[in-house]
């Protein structure tokens, strides 16, 4: 073994002092300081002098160490010498290094508040887990629903909303997209931004998740191979915010969790037993394909009702106590500037079941909750300056049954992890026969086991997979696009990023496009975005495009702020139950001029609602779709317009 130096050992002491912090580092400049100034007062006690004794000595050099102003006063070549020393020491070790210790002790301590690393001491506010695609259209969702949110503020007896989001490294970037996303703008100044994970413990006790309202978790993003999936984050989020619940005995909030295999649903319930609401967010947006599959354009409805529009309708739900002891045909005469859709009723295992296009002689009952389709949140309650409207009687109408000419021959083109679940939609379609080809780059066995994985039979739905890449121009005219009744063009989750997702999506789109110029009969073509940002590129375009992460933000967001909302789009986008659907205005005896009032009696004679029209030739602000227009403006019908309705199925 090789013997230690002297020098090596001190430099090893002074090491292990200077790293345990600012304290630490002042402690040793001050022994330093000590040290000079002993050194200083000896080497100018044998001058005698003004100096009494050593004291007074070291006194002196200590002054000239820590202020240069002294140097004049010296008299003696010798003393001048040692003074000038001491006053350039001074200016390295006492105000130098002192200066730059406390600099860089405060600068360290400004990056941990940037970072936020501060518990946050609030109560009834609303936390946010998770940096995502979807994080700043959630956030825009939730500034921008002022009636529901004042409903929520009101409930938990607080004046204004404040939201806490916790995301893996908080910084200036979160802060500056949240500056740039719609409907945010200036208002990123008032979300409270902490650093962590929702896996770690540390991290929900930061952004108080047991004193919140409301915590939000969105799913998280993952490379395709790994074996941490964000449902597995999920439940590791849920599992913390019970065990810390348990530990402070503390009641647990209200979450709002998205996943993204729905098979997980009991884990989940099992992992949290308070208050919970799951949304499937693969699921949710392979419903919203399937059903603008059946019903071409539906896009642009849920477009409307599940992203944040400012002149667009949405789905509130009220409490029963709003229109207790009066009939749906009541309360609608009442609410001229909403279209009262159904009821949800409670049942005595908890939750809803769900009651759309209820019979106009239901009578309200205090616990019920009334669903309603309205611009604002404020046109869904009494007004009594409006005038009442006349009423309509609809009756209940037996479940309307398709009847199908051959099957509807779908491409898919590219792959993402909602594949598998896409795919089984599709298959719970019975009455429904299907030819789905799926075509993509990704290797077929690994496709496969994927599907396998789901529980997927490809040959119950007719399905097959072809590895094919869409971006290669011969390889797309072999798949002959033009021979389907739908080409389906998916965002990629095996790309870096959604930019350069979105980038190859919509170049093949428009490759796409220059073959099927060529043919006699073009399809249905739907493309799907990840990117918000790339929402108005596209603008014009014969496609009709969904942007995933901005429904689902709407979702969470309206689901966290209204819970019964959930259940009214599962049975609003499922296979059963109520649909929307386009008409032709021939199946309804309409007149040669009728307003949408009279549309409202004609459709509700036959058990439906009417919602609205679309026009074949858009508007000047390219806009197709008229929903709950007011009830005295006639429609004007042209031909090639369609009117949409809810109906049973």
């Amino acid at each position: 073994m090789l013997p230690f130096r002297i020098v090596d050992r001190v430099k090893f002491i002074v090491e292990r002092q200077l790293v345990k912090g600012a304290g630490f580092q002042l402690l040793v400049v001050g022994l330093f300081i000590g040290l000079i100034s002993l050194v200083g007062g000896l080497l100018v006690v044998p001058q005698g002098g003004d100096f009494d004794d050593p004291a007074a000595a070291i006194w002196w050099a200590f002054l000239r160490l820590t202020d240069p102003g002294y140097l004049g006063d010296d008299v003696g070549t010798w003393q001048r010498i040692v003074s000038t020393l001491l006053t350039i020491l001074g200016y390295v070790v006492f105000m130098g290094t002192l200066v730059a210790i406390l600099t860089r002790w405060l600068i360290a301590k400004m990056s941990d508040l940037e970072r936020g690393l501060t518990p946050v001491t609030l109560k009834n506010h609303m936390v946010v887990l998770g940096w995502t695609a979807q994080t700043p259209p959630l956030v825009a969702e939730l500034f921008g629903s002022s009636g529901r949110m004042r409903r929520f503020l009101e409930k938990h007896d607080t004046q204004r909303l404040r939201l806490v989001l916790l995301a893996e490294e908080a910084g200036a970037e979160q802060l500056y997209e949240l500056r740039s996303e719609p409907g945010v703008g200036r208002r990123a100044r008032e979300v409270i931004l902490r650093s962590g994970s929702a896996i770690q413990p540390d991290a929900l006790h930061r952004v108080a998740c047991l004193d919140a309202a409301a915590v939000i978790v969105p799913s998280q993003g993952h490379n395709a191979d790994s074996l941490v999936t964000s449902d597995v984050e999920t439940v590791k989020a849920l599992l913390s915010i019970a065990a810390q619940a348990r530990h402070f005995n503390a009641p647990l909030p209200f979450v709002v969790a998205e996943i993204q295999d729905m098979r997980k649903l009991p884990v989940i319930e099992r992992a949290y037993p308070g208050a919970v609401e799951v949304v499937a967010g693969d699921a949710t947006i392979s419903r919203l394909m399937v059903q603008n599959v059946l019903h071409p354009n539906l896009s642009e409805v849920y477009n409307e009702l599940l992203t944040a529009a400012a002149e667009g309708n949405e789905i509130f739900v009220r409490g029963g106590e709003t229109a207790e002891g009066l009939t749906v045909r009541e309360l609608a005469t009442q609410r001229p500037h909403a279209i009262v859709l159904g009821l949800l009723h409670p049942v005595e295992a908890g939750g809803w079941r769900v009651n759309l296009l209820a019979p106009s002689d239901t009578v309200i009952q205090r616990d019920d909750r009334v669903v309603l389709l309205a611009r604002d949140y404020e046109h869904t309650g009494v007004d009594p300056k409006t005038v009442p409207l006349a009423p309509i009687n609809r009756m209940a109408m037996p479940a309307a049954h398709h009847v199908t000419s051959g099957k509807h021959r779908v491409l898919v083109l590219g792959w993402n992890r909602r594949v598998p679940s896409l795919a089984s939609e599709f298959g719970s379609y019975p009455g429904r026969q299907f030819e789905l080809d799926i075509a993509s780059a990704t290797p077929l066995d690994e496709c496969h086991r994927e599907m396998s994985r789901y529980g997927v039979d490809l040959e119950k739905i007719n399905g097959r997979l072809l590895e094919a890449d869409y971006m290669d121009e011969e390889e797309l005219r072999k798949l002959n696009p033009s021979s389907y009744q739908t080409v389906m063009l998916l965002s990629s989750d095996r790309i870096g990023s959604d930019e350069e997702a979105d980038a190859r999506a919509m170049v093949g789109y428009l490759q796409l496009e220059d073959i099927l110029a060529e043919a006699s009969v073009r399809p249905q073509v739907t493309l799907e975005l990840s990117d918000p940002d790339n929402r108005h590129l596209m603008y014009g375009h014969q496609s009709e495009i969904l942007i995933s992460p901005m429904i689902l933000s709407h979702v969470l967001a309206q689901v966290a702020l209204r819970r019964e909302l959930r259940v009214v789009l599962d049975e609003l986008f499922t296979a059963g139950g109520a649909e929307i659907q386009f008409r032709d205005p021939q199946d309804y005896p309409l007149p040669a001029s009728a307003d949408f009032q009279l549309l409202e009696k004609i459709v509700a004679a036959n058990g439906e609602i009417a919602l609205g029209v679309r026009r074949k030739v858009a508007n000047e602000r390219g806009r197709h779709l008229e929903m709950n227009p007011p009830r005295k403006q006639y429609l004007d019908l042209q031909e090639g317009d369609q009117l949409l309705v809810m109906c049973q199925s």
